[in-house]
């Protein structure tokens, strides 16, 4: 994998084979900051990246300026591999090794954007359970966003904050939005 843009374009990023992981293609992570790029002011913004892997949206975000990144991943080898690669780029990525649902359940925290990336064999109602949480938390800033990274067999447009939901291949980032408070 590497990181596309910012800081730290075109620096890749070799994650180890035991990683029980499936980084975003490069194709698909263009893709998708071409659409960020006028949904969201990524500098400054907090992000969230839930099921982070190997971290590869946290590092892209952060390249491209993000004010605070924190990544959430139950396998203690991914969290330790993003901690290393943080070290190794001269980042700051706040990490908790956690169950994504139980760390959703407790979490206080609010954040500009957030990236789901879950395993793509997931039932679709093991992938609402995502935005329910995010949503029934508040865990989204006023105009903030969810994005969850799934396979195109799944279809989670009945959401009520769903927004649209774009497909690359094989691959489909399907969009939740809070309403800004002005609404």
């Amino acid at each position: 994998m590497r990181i596309i843009s910012g800081s730290h374009k075109g620096r890749r990023i070799q994650a180890p084979k035991n990683l029980p992981v499936r980084p975003t293609t490069d194709m698909a992570k263009e893709a998708l900051f071409n659409i960020l790029r006028s949904k969201i002011n990524i500098p400054r913004s907090s992000v969230l990246e839930l099921f982070a892997g190997s971290g590869n949206m946290s590092y892209e975000m952060l390249s491209r300026g993000a004010a605070s990144v924190h990544a959430v991943d139950i396998h203690h080898a991914c969290i330790a591999f993003i901690k290393k690669t943080a070290t190794t780029l001269d980042f700051e990525i706040t990490t908790t090794k956690s169950d994504v649902f139980e760390f959703l359940k407790k979490h206080n925290g609010s954040y500009d954007l957030i990236f789901a990336d879950p395993p793509y064999a997931f039932e679709e109602d093991e992938f609402l359970q995502i935005p329910n949480y995010v949503f029934e938390r508040n865990l989204l800033n006023p105009g903030g966003m969810l994005i969850i990274e799934h396979s195109k067999h799944t279809d989670l447009s009945a959401h009520n904050h769903f927004d649209n939901a774009r497909r690359y291949g094989g691959t489909v980032f399907t969009f939740f939005l809070m309403a800004d408070e002005e609404e």
